[in-house]
């Protein structure tokens, strides 16, 4: 999917201010934690706990890449399924005509027959009663054999050139549907490599799994310590923002172009920001429910489907995947995010969620989560791809 993959630019980085004693602190707390979780490895070779974390977080990531392959080869074959069905339908039609003119075609030689018109033309040149009535015969059925020829003629190149886009429709329809099962199959897969992963978690000891909650919860802190920060920057610059618009606008009160300057922006971003409540309302109605790979509502929801649904419902069409969404809009700076833009993660764009301000969005994470409200650090500042915003 690299066609899909964008470049990082620097605006896409926060570049808040830092507070160095406490990023240290954390970032010594999680390495410190980590220290212990790995520490002391068991004789038997059985993994440490930092291994058994990474195993399942990468096949976490492995599961919702293939989510999003299944997504895209699904509405592929639902294309392509109607295509063909548009095909068979003018197969059918275009039979029909040729059946009919065939008909048509039978008729004539039923005349011809009846009239002696086949007969040989010594026979006609004896049996007409007039040379006249000759050439008429022959004017009439040299004008109605020749357009009946040219009729068939046309049907029977349609029929052919029909049949043929046909014949590579239903080619390619069997092509999209061999992948979609192959997705499925390589989907069932990964989805057997978490049952083992969970499986060797649920045979960690008390101790071992209260460390692996303790890495955790500093991640997580670190990640609201994260957003926090972000959202120190974003009122920082409205604030700074709002102070140089009051500015312009009393310097300008008496001006038609400042009068002018001063509404188009406004009018836009208000646009923007009505749309993106009812976005945002549909995605807060929905937190609770369940993860579900391939889902698209309304009891359950993958990540990309989320993101479809909530746009949809503020009366904004966005592609079905990640892939597509992702160019589905204009690209800003995570430091000029706004609530309702559109959060991608990972190098292959894999994860989307919908951004609420103040560094959180609402997303549907994983297999065997829930819809919820988290901070767009959740797995690391590197994890953030690009903000996109739809409408």
């Amino acid at each position: 999917m690299a066609s899909h993959r964008k470049s990082r630019t620097p605006g896409t980085r926060v570049a808040g201010i830092r507070t160095p004693a406490l990023a240290t602190a954390a970032l010594t707390s999680v390495a410190l934690l980590s220290q212990t979780a790995t520490a002391a490895p068991s004789a038997d070779g059985k993994p440490s706990l930092e291994e058994v974390e990474k195993k399942v977080d990468d096949l976490y990531r492995q599961a919702e890449s293939a989510t999003e392959k299944y997504n895209a080869a699904k509405e592929k074959t639902a294309k392509q399924r109607k295509q063909v069905d548009t095909l068979l339908d003018d197969v059918a039609e275009r039979t029909q005509k040729l059946n009919e003119a065939r008909a048509e075609l039978g008729s004539f030689a039923a005349a011809q027959y009846r009239t002696g018109a086949g007969i040989p033309d010594t026979a006609t040149f004896l049996l007409a009663d007039t040379p006249q009535d000759i050439f008429d015969q022959r004017q009439v059925m040299d004008r109605m054999t020749g357009r009946q020829k040219e009729a068939v003629d046309d049907y029977v190149t349609r029929q052919s050139e029909t049949m043929k886009k046909r014949q590579e429709a239903t080619e390619s329809l069997q092509t999209l549907t061999e992948t979609q099962g192959d997705l499925k199959t390589a989907k069932a897969t990964v989805q057997k490599k978490l049952t083992d992963a969970r499986e060797l978690m649920s045979k960690l000891t008390a101790e071992e799994k209260a460390r692996l909650a303790a890495i955790e919860k500093e991640k997580q802190k670190e990640a609201a310590r994260k957003a926090a920060e972000l959202a120190r920057q974003q009122a920082e610059q409205q604030k700074a923002q709002e102070e140089a618009a009051a500015q312009q606008d009393s310097g300008t009160s008496g001006s038609t172009s400042g009068s002018s300057g001063s509404t188009t922006t406004p009018s836009t971003d208000s646009s923007y920001a009505t749309k993106a409540e009812k976005a945002l309302a549909f995605a807060r109605a929905q937190i609770g429910k369940p993860y579900v790979w391939g889902a698209t509502g309304p009891g359950s929801y993958d990540c990309s489907g989320l993101t479809q649904a909530a746009w949809k419902a503020a009366g904004v069409t966005v592609p079905r995947t990640t892939y597509d969404q992702v160019n589905a809009g204009t690209t800003v700076p995570v430091s000029q995010a706004q609530p309702g833009d559109l959060v991608f993660f990972y190098d292959d764009v894999t994860h989307v969620g919908i951004y609420i301000g103040n560094g959180m969005m609402i997303h549907a994470p994983k297999p065997g989560t829930y819809v919820r409200e988290e901070s767009i650090y959740y797995d690391g500042e590197s994890s953030i791809h690009s903000v996109v915003r739809p409408a």
